[in-house]
């Protein structure tokens, strides 16, 4: 569905974080993180910035990662020639 839960699901891969870890971070139910990740639903743009907040209590460094998965590069640079 979209480009949200695909990033959430790649971070929290990545970093080995659990729905519900992240779930009881944002102060939210297990059950909104799933079908984030299974892209049953599109988080509310308010839902992004609270994933990413929740990933920057956990790691800084996945909340970084989910930003850049889902905005794409912020500084426009690609990595091919």
């Amino acid at each position: 569905m979209g480009k949200a839960g695909q990033a959430l699901r790649q971070v929290l891969e990545t970093y080995s974080i659990s729905q519900n870890r992240l779930a009881v971070t944002m102060g939210t139910r297990r059950s909104n993180v799933n079908r984030w990740v299974n892209e049953d639903t599109d988080p509310a743009a308010d839902a992004v910035l609270e994933i990413r907040d929740g990933l920057k209590k956990i790691n800084p460094d996945a909340a970084e990662d989910f930003i850049k998965l889902y905005l794409g590069d912020p500084t426009g640079e690609s990595d091919s020639p």
